[in-house]
């Protein structure tokens, strides 16, 4: 039997793709079940999955209902342990939660700001003093957990982690504002965002088009590229 992932529109959902990619990357059965975000149906989408009440939301096999991302997450990692969801040695492990914890309570400004979208890449975006001290925060785990890994490059502990799928939208706000960060943090970003996984996911999200389009910037615009 199957998980069955809830989750909101792909171009603009970040929790709903951390929820997606915890199942895709790790090769847990599931099938997905889309809740209209900016369609209006929300609240009825999700009424049968009460008290859970925004994406992603989580069914396991047996039925239960479990809502937030961070208890997705170390739920399936209880239950797939041999799917090294987080990194196996207790010191990497725990810097990875403590990375997934800060995630989800943190970076207000740069979530505020910037919003996922996956459609194009803004140019000219005026990074503010808050955003930017959220950029300086991220460097900073980063940093660390390369420290605590001894992987200087690649993902943040050797082998890919629930840490990468926290940091995933992270870095789509990254390159998709074109915001300021170290060379090793823009490879790293690219490195999440040239994922095969998410790269499906984005050629899903153009499927759907907005009128009028949600968080948009008077900015120029360029195609999304990695290049």
């Amino acid at each position: 039997m199957a998980y069955e992932i809830y989750i909101g529109d792909r171009m603009f959902s970040s929790w709903s793709l951390r929820g997606w990619l915890m199942l895709e990357k790790f090769s847990l059965p599931h099938t997905v079940q889309m809740v209209g975000l900016y369609s209006g149906t929300m609240a009825d989408d999700m009424a049968h999955l009460a008290p859970a009440r925004l994406v992603p939301a989580l069914r396991t096999p047996e039925g239960t209902v479990i809502g937030e991302s961070l208890a997705i997450a170390e739920t399936l990692a209880e239950r797939h342990p041999e799917a090294g969801l987080w990194p196996a040695d207790p010191a990497q492990r725990a810097t990875a939660r403590w990375l997934a914890a800060e995630m989800v309570g943190g970076f207000s400004a740069l979530r505020g700001e910037c919003p996922m979208q996956l459609a194009h890449m803004y140019e000219g975006f005026g990074v503010s003093g808050a955003v930017k001290a959220d950029l300086d925060r991220i460097e900073t785990l980063f940093a660390h957990a390369r420290k605590v890994s001894g992987h200087g490059t690649g993902y943040l502990f050797g082998n890919y982690s629930l840490a990468d799928v926290f940091y995933t939208p992270v870095a789509a706000r990254i390159m998709g504002y074109g915001l300021p960060v170290s060379e090793a943090t823009r490879a790293y970003c690219k490195l999440l965002l040239s994922d095969p996984a998410v790269l499906q996911w984005q050629e899903q999200a153009h499927e759907v088009s907005y009128d009028p389009e949600p968080y948009a910037l008077d900015l120029p615009r360029q195609p999304w590229s990695l290049g």
